[in-house]
């Protein structure tokens, strides 16, 4: 009886919970058992997977397909079955898994996991009197590229956590990993003709000539992987039907190289009086012949390393203001008949299409390298700046995988009150499986050069949010990930509704089976005569907590009777999922009484300080920070308030601040005394009597960026 309850439930999961996608199943008499006869065998060109599968069943691979309770993975050589597709045929003896390639096998190991309870991902086996419901099942991804971009430049992640995020990946069928290797604050691969570019390149603050730019302001902070461990990670992502697509972020983006060699800089002088010393150029001069040379040996080892067809070799955000003030490059482009740089760019990518070519590769560049129309158009695009860029790109003919950030960059934050950047937007996996091609305007002659999707996460903010520890990359990625994978594998016409309950039902015990402390959506908190409510609709358990009980952390059982709503933060929690704390508006309630900047640096004209004057963003100094600098905000009127917090450098970033400092405040708007030291730049105060001004004092010098960006003040009212 047992058994026969097992093969039921999994009998209804096979209808829903085929993430990433449901393909078409036909259901068949009896259940296939899980128990010691179970073995494994495969083709040989499929004996990798059948060796990986045996981790998670913990079962024997023998290579005869024959005999009761085998399941077997066979190449179909009929051509019938689409590229990285599946059938899967479950019989009440034997289980086969038919391909007509590897990473078909493999995505067709993946959806008999997803068939099986989540325990299948401890690696432990599976529990006594494990069964699933016969069945034959056809399936193939919508798009061949499936992909998912990490930053290890910004935030350094070791060897065995990218394996960690391969094996994560490849549970939900992402087949790419693209990994943003280089960039003006680390390059993190070796190369053996030039190795101290990973050597001293691959670590900044402490003793590094590389400057901190994003928090770890005084140790020596970094890695690289040598080469022996890239193969490995190469190696191991390909077992998972992953291929590694690596990316040396060219002409810009290139402070560490251009550090460790600033002879690749352009010819003129820096102007470092704003950096405290520190030459902030970051592209490469475009008309130094020996830059080829150098670019050839690093690129060289690159393609021997790789097996990817494709090299990405950047071309984004690239700072021309450079190769107007140089001298040679000014000449160059003279001598092309052109004032305009971005021709500069395309010669210059040009040339490392070249050398790839030699090397039998292609480059890949993010969609700023197209915008001429004139670079090569062997080459794959990744849109990411706008969905417009993608149209842009694929108008003009090229290969692009789509990319946008408002639906795919997974370092933007969730909702407006959490971790994560907001250039682009603020979303969750809603937004992303909302993500539809014909809505955005693609043609049918456009769609035919779309490559696929691909999700991203730029690092500069992991760096402070303990990148020694999995969580908060983990919390930013999932489940935005899952939304991407379904929609990459088999588009979204099941609609949200259904998409997000199967999501909740099934993936959520997978994603805690696989160690994933993914995030749920936040409890919705309402506030009504005198009573303080909060709900879910995911199966999550609620806790709350209070600010004058910061430690003392509630289930929430009940309403809470309350005239104080803003005292209280509430999150669920759900295997090793949890939300963000929300709570009533009243709680993020601010005021904005009239305030006037000043500093002892002078303002930067495109971003003055009566930006903060009149709450409408950020200003900007003309230079760094040094020792003895201040800004100062003055009210014109004392100011009553619960928390009052002021700060330098971003609000969701920690960049361009006072390194070190302390704060002063004043109640009469003439005498000063000390209210603490200032915490990566900022100080919350929770001031007792009003408030006149409030002065933060720079005790250090440098930040590592020309700037000081100085935010408006965050002012919650008494209530």
């Amino acid at each position: 009886m047992k058994r026969l309850s097992l093969a039921l439930a999994l009998l209804c999961a096979v209808s829903v919970s085929a993430q990433p996608g449901p393909g078409r199943t036909t259901f068949r008499e009896g259940v296939f058992p899980f128990d010691s006869r179970t073995t494994l065998s495969a083709d040989e060109a499929l004996r990798p997977i059948a060796d990986y599968a045996a981790e998670y069943l913990r079962c024997p691979v023998r290579q005869d397909h024959s005999g009761d309770g085998t399941v077997a993975l066979v190449l179909d050589a009929s051509g019938d079955i689409p590229a990285e597709g599946y059938r899967l045929e479950i019989a009440p003896d034997h289980i086969v898994v038919h391909s007509g390639d590897y990473g078909g096998a493999f995505n067709g190991v993946q959806a008999l996991f997803r068939l099986l309870p989540p325990a299948i991902y401890g690696k432990r086996g599976l529990p006594e009197g494990t069964v699933i419901a016969c069945a034959e099942t056809q399936d193939a991804p919508r798009f061949a590229f499936r992909g998912m971009m990490l930053d290890v430049a910004r935030t350094w992640m070791d060897a065995d956590a990218v394996k960690r995020y391969i094996d994560l990946l490849s549970y939900h069928n992402i087949n790419k990993l693209h990994l943003h290797l280089t960039d003006d604050e680390g390059w993190r691969i070796e190369i053996r003709s030039h190795p101290e570019l990973a050597e001293v390149g691959g670590f900044r603050g402490g003793d590094s000539p590389v400057k901190a730019i994003y928090g770890k302001w005084f140790e020596r902070y970094g890695g690289y992987y040598t080469q022996e461990e890239m193969r490995d990670i190469v190696r191991y992502a390909a077992v998972r039907n992953i291929e590694v697509i690596p990316e040396i972020d060219l002409p810009g983006h290139s402070r560490t190289v251009g550090t460790v060699h600033p002879e690749i800089r352009c010819a003129y002088a820096a102007d470092t009086a704003a950096t405290a010393g520190y030459d902030y150029r970051n592209a490469w001069c475009v008309a130094r012949e020996e830059n080829y040379a150098l670019l050839g040996d690093i690129l060289g080892e690159i393609c021997g390393l790789f097996p990817s067809e494709y090299i990405h070799i950047g071309g984004d955000e690239v700072d021309m203001s450079q190769w107007k003030r140089c001298p040679d490059c000014r000449a160059l482009m003279a001598r092309m008949g052109t004032d305009d740089p971005h021709r500069l760019e395309d010669l210059f990518l040009e040339r490392l299409a070249g050398i790839l070519r030699e090397h039998g590769k292609r480059p890949a560049v993010w969609n700023e390298a197209v915008r001429t129309g004139a670079f090569s158009h062997n080459c794959r695009v990744n849109g990411w700046e706008s969905t417009k860029a993608c149209l842009d790109a694929t108008a003009k003919g090229y290969r692009t995988v789509v990319m946008p950030g408002e639906y795919f960059y997974f370092d933007m934050r969730q909702s407006p009150n959490e971790p994560g950047h907001q250039w682009a937007a603020i979303f969750d996996a809603r937004k992303v499986y909302s993500f539809d091609f014909a809505e955005a305007g693609f043609s049918a002659a456009q769609m035919r050069r779309v490559e696929g999707l691909q999700g991203a996460f730029f690092s500069e903010l992991y760096v402070a949010h303990e990148p020694e520890k999995p969580d908060y990359l983990d919390y930013m990625l999932f489940p935005r990930v899952c939304a991407l994978a379904r929609i990459a594998w088999s588009g979204n016409d099941e609609g949200w509704d259904a998409y997000y309950k199967e999501l909740c039902k099934e993936h959520y015990p997978r994603m805690t089976a696989m160690g994933i402390r993914f995030r749920l959506t936040p409890p919705q908190v309402r506030y009504a005569d005198g009573m303080l409510t909060a709900a879910t609709d995911d199966g999550s358990r609620i806790r709350f907590v209070r600010d004058d009980r910061p430690d003392e952390e509630s289930d929430y059982t009940a309403p809470v009777e309350t005239s104080e709503p803003h005292r209280y933060r509430f999150r669920s929690e759900r295997g090793t999922g949890r939300s963000p704390y929300a709570a009533h508006d009243s709680r993020y309630r601010t005021i904005r009484p009239p305030v006037t900047l000043t500093s002892s640096i002078r303002e930067s004209a495109k971003f003055p300080y009566s930006n903060v004057d009149t709450y409408k963003g950020y200003a900007y100094t003309s230079r760094t920070g040094r020792k003895g600098d201040w800004v100062l905000y003055t009210f014109d009127e004392p100011v009553s308030c619960r928390e009052m917090l002021l700060r330098t450098g971003y609000s969701h970033l920690t960049k361009m601040q006072f390194v070190t400092g302390y704060a002063e405040v004043s109640y009469d708007g003439r005498t000063f005394e000390r209210a603490g030291e200032l915490d990566e730049g900022a100080i919350l105060l929770r001031p007792e009597r009003s408030v006149k001004a409030v002065r933060l004092v720079c005790t250090s010098d440098g930040n590592g960026t020309p700037i000081v960006v100085v935010m408006p003040p965050e002012i919650k009212p008494v209530l």
